[in-house]
C-alpha cells in the first residue's frame, strides 16, 4: 500500500466533498489500527479526514456507531467512499484528556467523561451493535496466552497452567455475562477522549462498540492502561457512577464484577500491547506492559478464588517480564 498515494487520494476527495481551494492540510496521528487521520483547515473551520483501507478497517461500522451517538460529543460523519475507505469528519479538536489529568483536574474531568458514559449507556443498542458475547470475550483473552506469554515471554505452558488459564477465562467471562449489557464503546479511556472548552467531552474512536457488561467501560477509563490512581479515587469515582446510573446498582456486586472485568480487558490488553509490537512494529506500547500487569495482579489477588492465578502471575510471570526488561 503506498500511503503517500493514499494521502493524496484523500486529499483530493477531501477537497472535492468541501469545494475549497484555499487549506492548510497536516498529519493529525495513526493509531493501533490502520487508520490515519487528517486535518484540513480553510476559513477558520476545520475536519478530518480519515484514511481508513477497507481490506483492514470497517468503515461502514465506524459510520453506524456515529449514528448511534448523536446524543454525546462525537464526531459526525459529514461524507464517505466505502470503496476506497475515506471519511470526513467533523473536528473536536486536539487535546486530549490525558496530558489534562493531574490531582486538582482529575474529579471534574472524570465525572464529566462519567456523566458521558451514563449517556451512552442511554442507547438501545441491542441488536444494532455486535454482542459482547462469550466467543468474543474468549478470543481477546487468548491474545494473552499467545502474544503475550507465548511469543512475549517466550514461556511454555503446562498442562495444569493451561487449565487454570482456561478456568478463569470461564469465570471472567460468566462475569461478564450476568451484568446488566449496554452500550459498550470499548475503549473508553484518557486518550480517546478529548478535552473541549464549554463543552462535554468528545468522544472517539468508538467503531469497535458492542453491547455488553455495564462495568466495561468504567474500568476502561478508571484503570487506565495510560494512568493509574489510587484505589480510594477510583472507588469514589465508581459510587459517583451508580448515582448516576439508571440501573439499580449494589455496590458490592458491581465492585467484584468491576474487578473481574478488569482482569477480562487486561489480560486482552497485555496480549494486545504484545501482538503491536511484534505483528505490527509499534513498539512504543510495550512501555504500558507493566502497568497492564501490575493491575492484573492487583485485581487477581483481592479473591480467594483466583489465589492459584495470583500466585503464578506474582511468581512467574511478574519475574519473566523482569528479567526480559533487563536483557533489553
Amino acid at each position: 500500500m503506498d500511503l503517500q498515494k493514499r494521502e493524496q487520494q484523500l486529499q483530493d476527495w477531501s477537497l472535492q466533498q468541501l469545494e475549497l481551494s484555499e487549506y492548510d492540510w497536516t498529519v493529525v496521528s495513526g493509531d493501533a489500527s490502520f487508520r490515519r487521520y487528517f486535518r484540513i483547515t480553510a476559513g477558520g473551520k476545520s475536519w478530518i479526514c480519515v484514511d481508513a483501507p477497507p481490506e483492514h478497517e470497517n468503515s461502514e461500522q465506524f459510520i453506524k456507531v456515529a449514528t448511534l451517538l448523536e446524543k454525546v460529543n462525537a464526531p459526525k460523519v459529514m461524507a464517505y467512499d466505502l470503496a476506497q475507505g475515506f471519511m470526513l469528519l467533523s473536528d473536536l479538536g486536539d487535546e486530549l484528556l490525558l496530558p489534562l489529568l493531574n490531582e486538582n483536574s482529575a474529579n471534574g474531568l472524570y465525572q464529566s467523561a462519567i456523566n458521558s458514559l451514563v449517556e451512552m449507556q442511554r442507547i438501545d443498542s441491542n441488536g444494532k451493535i455486535p454482542n459482547y458475547d462469550s466467543q468474543l470475550l474468549n478470543i481477546e483473552m487468548e491474545l494473552f496466552r499467545d502474544w503475550y506469554i507465548d511469543k512475549h515471554l517466550q514461556m511454555t505452558l503446562s498442562d495444569d497452567e493451561n487449565a487454570m488459564l482456561d478456568q478463569l477465562f470461564q469465570w471472567l467471562t460468566d462475569s461478564a455475562l450476568e451484568q446488566p449489557q449496554v452500550f459498550v464503546h470499548r475503549d473508553f479511556h484518557s486518550r480517546n477522549i478529548m478535552f473541549i472548552e464549554n463543552q462535554t467531552p468528545g468522544i472517539i474512536d468508538f467503531q469497535d462498540a458492542v453491547h455488553g457488561p455495564i462495568t466495561y467501560d468504567l474500568l476502561s477509563l478508571l484503570r487506565d492502561c495510560y494512568i493509574e490512581w489510587p484505589d480510594f479515587k477510583v472507588q469514589e469515582w465508581i459510587e459517583y457512577f451508580i448515582e448516576q446510573s439508571d440501573w439499580e446498582l449494589d455496590k458490592a456486586q458491581f465492585i467484584q464484577w468491576f474487578d473481574w472485568m478488569g482482569l477480562q480487558r487486561h489480560i486482552k490488553v497485555a496480549g494486545i500491547f504484545s501482538r503491536l509490537n511484534y505483528r505490527d512494529g509499534k513498539s512504543g506500547y510495550l512501555k504500558d506492559l507493566p502497568l497492564t500487569l501490575k493491575y492484573i495482579v492487583q485485581q487477581a489477588e483481592k479473591y480467594p478464588q483466583l489465589e492459584e492465578f495470583s500466585r503464578w502471575m506474582s511468581q512467574k510471570v511478574l519475574p519473566k517480564m523482569e528479567s526480559l526488561a533487563q536483557i533489553q
